[in-house]
Parts: C-alpha cells; structure tokens; sequence
C-alpha cells in the first residue's frame, strides 16, 4: 500500500548507497545472494527463540534486497552499449530468494512462537496460503502482460500490481512478530486477513488491467 510512496523517498539514500558498493568485489546477484543468506539465518534464529539476533538479521536482509536493485541499474547504465545486460538473471534470482526468505521467515516464527507461547499452527498457515496466493497472481499477471505487451514498468523486473500488502507492510510485521513473539499467532492472524485481502485486489485488477 505504501511501496509507491516509498520507494521515490527511499531512492536517494538506497542510490547513494548503491556507488558506494559499486566495487568489483560487489555485484547484484551477491548482495541477493546475502539477502538469501541473512533471511534464511532469521528464520533460523526465530526457530530457536533468538527473537533479537532474527530480527537484527531479518532487518539486515531487507537491506541487501533493497540494495541489490540500484546497484544493478547502476551497473546497467556503466555499461549501455556494450551488449552486456544481466537483468533477467538478476530479476529472476531476486524474486527468488524473496519467495524462499518469505516463506522459511513464516515458518521460523511459527516454529519458535509454537514451542515458546504455544501459538499455535494455524495463523501461520494462513499467512502461508495468503503469500502462494499473491505470488501465484503477480507472477501469472507479469508472464501474460509481458507477452500481451500491457507490462507495467515501475524499473522493477516484473510487472507488480498494487494491494493493500506490500514490501513495505511485509517488512513492518515480519519485525512486530519477531519483536513481540508473545503475540505473533494474534499479529499472523490479522496480517493473514491483510494479506488475502490483498490478493483479492490484484486478482480483480489483474483481471480488469488484461481485458
């Protein structure tokens, strides 16, 4: 809901960011190689109760996704005209490892709210089938609007629509429940409802945008 409004306020800092790193020893598909990494400790940590050490790493993890991006245009634009373009490599190896930190993220604090304050299965379940939803709608919706030439380009890899739950939401309450995991099958629960809801609306406007 958010990310639109965001990410233009976000771009300078993430930009000025990005030619810091712009060292050989960097590259695009290694700090989403780290995002991978550090997502995949969180949950890990989530599991054994760590809440703080998950959070410090769930946090740094958004970091490196959020860098891997400009640093690739910066990359991209270095190098024009000279017939090297990784883009799609880059693109499909980023929403990877987001769908695998996503879910493992889900499943960590489910295992660790489980076994610390008996939380309870069900809510994480939910948030689970909620994200196979979104996912299998935004993936369908860039496949098919690329191929019918109705893409929509906000300088991200794939065609994104809108919802109610977004990057910026998914960051806020994956921090909520590692920070208060007393309540993380309550803040599940409601974060299920967001997350359906969302998907509804970019099933709708999926749909309304390929007619």
């Amino acid at each position: 809901m958010f990310d639109s409004r965001l990410r233009p306020l976000l771009a300078p800092a993430l930009n000025s960011a990005a030619r810091r790193l712009d060292v050989p020893w960097i590259t695009p598909n290694r700090l989403t190689s780290l995002n991978l990494l550090l997502g995949l400790s969180s949950a890990a940590l989530a599991a054994g109760q760590l809440w703080v050490p998950a959070l410090a790493a769930w946090l740094l993890c958004r970091l490196a996704d959020g860098l891997d991006g400009p640093l690739a245009r910066l990359r991209a634009a270095q190098t024009a005209g000279t017939g090297a373009d990784d883009a799609g490599q880059g693109g499909f190896w980023d929403i990877s490892a987001d769908f695998m930190v996503y879910g493992a993220t889900v499943v960590g604090v489910a295992v660790g709210a489980t076994a610390g304050y008996d939380a309870g299965w069900l809510p994480f379940l939910l948030v689970l089938f909620a994200y196979y939803i979104n996912g299998s709608v935004f993936l369908a919706f860039s496949s098919i609007a690329e191929r019918s030439g109705r893409q929509l380009d906000d300088g991200r890899s794939l065609s994104f629509l809108g919802g109610l739950a977004e990057g910026a939401e998914t960051v806020v309450v994956h921090s909520l429940w590692l920070l208060f995991p007393a309540f993380a099958g309550h803040i599940a629960l409601v974060w299920a409802v967001l997350v359906s809801v969302s998907a509804g609306q970019r099933v709708v406007t999926g749909f309304r945008a390929l007619r």
